[in-house]
């Protein structure tokens, strides 16, 4: 490996550590650079997922103070995606490449879609609930959003491109809490998810250590520096910055 080549995979880490943070589309840039530089799409995936394991540390550790509010909760999301990044790295391991990469950007249309929604679908059901004599803020997740949890998680340990804005809509219309601390919930499922399948990919499957061990000291500071960017942002351009990538990530799929 080349000095030169080197610095671009740090870079690309820092850069993938700090979309960790904010608009969740962390893959979209890491996975096509290592593609880019040789890799087999397989390896390159699961050494993505070993080298961004960091950023999730690192946006957790910026966001400590919006994940302490909400311990349950996060229990939960972090039990679920966690169980749900295990099963889908089985499933990287034993399907053939390309399952999920073709529904892949329509999902995370869908999803954006669904985030830009947002404030009007949550008054609606709001004002719904109210009809129907339901008092009270949503904090935990229903049985159906378990789930669907459940599933993102599997998605994020199988391919993952677009997982986090996918889980942000899940979070912002299945609870009533705020967008900051969604975001922070966001960020620690895909730790989790990410976390168990490298788990797994490095136990019994082949990374690219040199590789991944520069994407991750990368993604260590960008993830880091994502969370404190993330906490100064007003709810409407962090919802616009989760929109923007997420629709780029989309169009980047079906154009590659």
């Amino acid at each position: 490996m080349t000095l030169g080549t080197a610095l671009l995979v740090v870079l690309t880490g820092l850069v993938a550590g700090g979309l960790t943070a904010t608009v969740g589309v962390a893959s979209l840039v890491s996975f096509p650079v290592l593609v880019a530089l040789g890799m087999p799409p397989v390896l390159a995936n699961m050494t993505n997922a070993v080298g961004l394991v960091p950023s999730g540390l690192g946006s957790g550790w910026g966001l400590r103070r919006e994940i302490r509010r909400h311990p349950r909760l996060n229990a939960w999301t972090l039990g679920l995606t966690g169980l749900g990044g295990a099963l889908g790295a089985l499933l990287l391991m034993r399907l053939p490449a390309g399952v999920f990469e073709a529904i892949a950007p329509w999902l995370i249309l869908f999803t954006c879609g669904l985030v830009a929604a947002q404030p009007r679908i949550s008054a609606f059901l709001r004002q719904r609930r109210e009809e129907q004599g339901q008092t009270g803020h949503r904090q935990q997740l229903t049985p159906s959003s378990m789930l669907i949890t459940l599933a993102i998680g599997v998605y994020g340990g199988y391919f993952g491109a677009g997982a986090g804005v996918m889980m942000l809509a899940l979070l912002v219309l299945s609870l009533d809490v705020g967008l900051q601390e969604l975001n922070a919930t966001r960020s620690l499922s895909m730790l989790a998810s990410k976390l168990t399948a490298a788990a797994l990919f490095v136990t019994v499957a082949e990374v690219d250590w040199a590789v991944a061990g520069l994407l991750a000291a990368g993604s260590l500071v960008g993830g880091y520096a994502g969370a404190r960017v993330a906490r100064r942002l007003p709810d409407a351009v962090l919802r616009g910055a989760v929109i923007a990538g997420g629709t780029a990530a989309a169009l980047g799929l079906l154009l590659s």
